[in-house]
């Protein structure tokens, strides 16, 4: 016989938790509002409100909007034209809308007076807090941001588009550059036939002007479409060149884009990802000729702090609704979350959101502090592709699991944590995956030794007493992939673990971070979450990263 809720039974009565709404993310996230306590006021009050929009039911509603109300490629119009544009749900805009507002995408340009000497630092705690609630409209965010590091090679080409870049008025009208008041910058590198492998493009472009060349070829991946230019790489006589591509001419023509489809991703859905071809298509030349990876690799680093930026993000959201989930519920006559498998598996995982979010951090701090400083200009080289690779790889795992302590409650599309997790692959396989960031890492070892003492002597006085072991530890793992290309994942995920320690450590988060020392660098291998030594107290790391007042 067929049941159903009796008029006067409450919510209470069905022991279901409210949704994980309503929840300030800045307040409720201890590391995040120590990592911030340094920062003027003003940029505190901007993260708080931040922190009350993003998981505002308003602003939810936005984003499974966007993300149910998938992009749509027009290639052509009813007289058969070729239009080749991509219509996006209204929530995507006001997504974009916001976030652009917020600087997003051009604040570390803009020298603004309390961010100087942290504008990273202070974009990076904004990014963290807007992919809680939404990542995909972030995509294009983070291109146009980057964007501008590979413009520098062509100091002319950043003249004339920064300002336009840096403007933060959200204009999504299909118009030529000159007649808009902001732009957006997309990103085409991957082609068919090599992949991450760059240097086997075959798109090729000819010299028909100073500084500008005619581009034919395709691109099997090319992230946000509608953007106004997109950062591209193709074949010159000289070599690989990078380049400028205006998606439509000063008469409002198109450029010779040809958009074949969009792709059918698992995640980031909100955001459009396409595949294009191109002939007589002009573009202005960023760098030499031939120097087109190492111009793009400035804009690739930026990105790439991005990935791990919304990977712990998203992690953060997830755990924050499974434990919030788990206290709400009650279970053999207690909250679920005090029950002892649990309480160990969510303790368990916010070691690694704690350390993924800290490490992520102080990787933008590094990014602030290179320019005036030899030894954090070694910590950025290194650490950028190690940061990206173990934040990144951790995300969907974690994801995973605070899902599974929802049961069939977090299996639900109406549930944030459903989009995190679809999203949650893509950052650690967008800007390179991991053997490519392993291979990173190894590229460092054979040119710039040196850099590795420069990082070890950071780590080595954040860590305290157990810094010496770890290091010779470290070092043998450098010695081990010196004899052994294939065993560089070890170093990078040593090199991650330790350097998250540490940071833990220099936050202050002492019995955190001895948790997270004991149980990721001198325990075992382990391959799941809830393997936590009862040694250390499960239910304080759970309400010390994840107040209960929150």
């Amino acid at each position: 016989m067929m049941t159903a809720t009796r008029p006067d039974q409450t919510l209470d009565d069905l022991n279901q938790p409210k949704p994980w709404s309503g929840i300030n993310a800045y307040r409720s996230d201890p590391l995040l509002t120590d990592v911030a306590s340094g920062l003027p006021k003003a940029l505190r009050d901007d993260f708080d409100g931040l922190g009350r929009y993003v998981t505002s039911p308003e602003a939810q509603d936005l984003a499974r909007m966007a993300n149910q109300g998938v992009p749509q490629l027009r290639t052509h119009g009813p007289r058969g034209e070729r239009l080749d544009v991509v219509d996006f749900h209204p929530a995507w805009h006001a997504l974009m809308r916001r976030s652009m507002t917020a600087g997003l995408h051009s604040s570390v340009w803009e020298n603004i007076p309390d961010e100087r000497g942290h504008a990273h630092k202070a974009r990076a705690i904004r990014f963290y807090l807007t992919a809680q609630l939404e990542s995909g409209h972030l995509c294009p965010l983070t291109m146009t941001s980057a964007s501008l590091a590979a413009m520098a090679a062509t100091p002319m080409v950043q003249k004339e588009w920064a300002p336009k870049i840096l403007s933060r008025k959200y204009d999504a009208s299909n118009r030529p550059f000159m007649q808009k008041s902001t732009v957006t910058v997309g990103m085409g590198m991957t082609e068919k036939q090599g992949g991450t492998d760059v240097r086997a493009n075959v798109s090729t472009a000819e010299r028909v002007g100073e500084g500008i060349y005619r581009l034919s070829g395709h691109k099997w991946f090319m992230s946000a479409p509608m953007s106004d230019a997109f950062v591209m790489l193709a074949q010159t006589r000289e070599g690989l060149g990078c380049f400028l591509v205006p998606r439509l001419l000063e008469d409002g023509s198109a450029n010779g884009l040809r958009f074949q489809r969009l792709k059918d991703k698992l995640g980031n859905r909100s955001n459009a990802s396409s595949e294009v071809e191109f002939s007589e298509t002009f573009g202005f030349i960023l760098g030499a000729p031939d120097a087109g990876i190492t111009t793009i690799l400035d804009m690739v680093t930026l990105t790439r702090l991005d990935c791990a930026l919304s990977s712990a993000g998203m992690m953060r959201a997830s755990l924050a609704e499974a434990v919030h989930h788990t206290r709400g519920r009650s279970v053999l006559g207690r909250p679920l979350v005090a029950q002892p498998m649990m309480t160990r598996v969510l303790a368990d995982m916010a070691l690694d959101v704690a350390a993924a979010s800290a490490l992520s951090f102080r990787l933008a701090d590094a990014f602030d502090r290179a320019r005036d400083s030899a030894e954090e200009a070694a910590y950025a080289r290194i650490m950028t592709p190690v940061v990206k690779y173990w934040v990144c790889k951790t995300a969907p795992t974690l994801i995973a699991e605070a899902m599974e302590c929802l049961g069939g409650n977090g299996y639900v599309e109406e549930r944030p944590i459903a989009r995190h997790y679809r999203e949650a692959p893509v950052n650690a396989i967008w800007e390179g995956s991991g053997n490519v960031m392993a291979l990173d890492v190894l590229r460092v070892l054979k040119r710039g030794r040196e850099l590795f003492e420069a990082l070890f002597e950071i780590i080595g006085r954040d860590l305290g007493p157990a810094a010496r072991k770890t290091i010779d530890v470290l070092r043998a793992a450098i010695l081990l992939c010196e004899r052994d290309e294939g065993a560089a994942r070890l170093l990078v995920e040593q090199l991650a673990l330790a350097a998250a320690a540490a940071e833990l450590y220099r936050l202050g988060a002492g019995r955190i971070a001895d948790a997270f020392m004991e149980s990721r660098l001198a325990a075992g291998w382990r391959s799941t979450y809830g393997m936590l030594d009862s040694r250390f107290d499960s239910a304080i790391i759970v309400d010390l990263l994840y107040p209960a007042s929150s």
